[in-house]
């Protein structure tokens, strides 16, 4: 049974933020084509760990070298999904409170990197709302919620269904997905899955909002500017949320994925008072 990553253990939590930073690297300055498949492997990846135990302890055991994890992760999964496992490699070499935090963190970036794709391909919010309605369609048809959350149709067969209903009437990103959704359920009702992918799904649309803060309202030459800036250093396209904040006083900070840029003339006060307090 997967669970959310906020309610994993402490050390489990400090390897999900590296684990994080390592997707936005991997992801950085890709094309949608690439991410989509890079997305493709990770989802292949999570198969083959869900179904060995054997694999998931040997991967996450502390005691192991992490060479050594490393080549075992190169041998699994360098033919399979070769783009994805240098990416597992770095998860295998991260401290984790269980084996299976490291499978549903994977999981979670898999369904991230996916909604990566549709950011670069300018199709996140469709992705967002026909996930949405996927959930309220499942909700309201209890036919389809049984047929899906059925042990006895396999997990291809649930895929096809799905191509089937959904196939043309949403974007191609959104049919992948769903597909991985209804195949994957790994121990969780279908309400829950859907759930998990989209609070997924949303986890990567904040990484892709910069937080501005300022004391004064920027121009939209200033606010293309700076959007023009911050994607060229995150890699993808970005997304500003100004807020007018007269505390800040003058400058202005920004806020966007782990990272905080604090250019405020408070903050430079606090600076100074410090250093002087030295």
């Amino acid at each position: 049974m997967t669970r959310e990553l906020t309610e994993m253990g402490g050390t489990s939590r400090q390897a999900i933020l590296a684990a994080r930073s390592a997707l936005d690297l991997a992801l950085k300055g890709k094309s949608e084509a690439d991410i989509s498949k890079f997305a493709s492997e990770l989802f292949t990846a999570l198969s083959a760990l869900d179904s060995s135990a054997p694999l998931r302890r040997s991967i996450t055991d502390v005691s192991r070298d992490a060479k050594d994890k490393s080549k075992l992760v190169s041998d699994v999964f360098g033919k399979g999904a070769p783009v994805a496992a240098g990416l597992i490699g770095e998860l295998s070499a991260l401290k984790w409170s269980k084996p299976n935090d490291l499978v549903d963190t994977l999981e979670h970036l898999a369904v991230e990197a996916e909604a990566s794709a549709a950011n670069v391909g300018g199709e996140f919010d469709r992705l967002e709302e026909e996930l949405f309605a996927f959930s309220r369609i499942v909700a309201g048809d209890i036919e389809l919620r049984q047929a899906l959350s059925s042990s006895a149709y396999s997990a291809e067969d649930k895929r096809v269904l799905v191509a089937k209903l959904f196939g043309g009437k949403v974007s191609q990103i959104t049919g992948g997905m769903l597909g991985h959704l209804v195949s994957g359920l790994r121990g969780r009702s279908l309400e829950a899955t859907i759930d998990f992918y989209i609070k997924a799904t949303a986890a990567r649309r904040n990484r892709m909002i910069a937080v501005v803060k300022t004391a004064i309202a920027i121009t939209n030459q200033q606010r293309e500017k700076l959007a023009t800036t911050l994607a060229a250093k995150i890699g993808q396209p970005v997304r500003l949320n100004v807020e007018i904040d007269p505390s800040v006083i003058g400058g202005i900070s920004i806020r966007f994925a782990d990272e905080l840029i604090d250019a405020t003339i408070v903050n430079r006060l606090a600076d100074a008072s410090r250093a002087f307090a030295g």
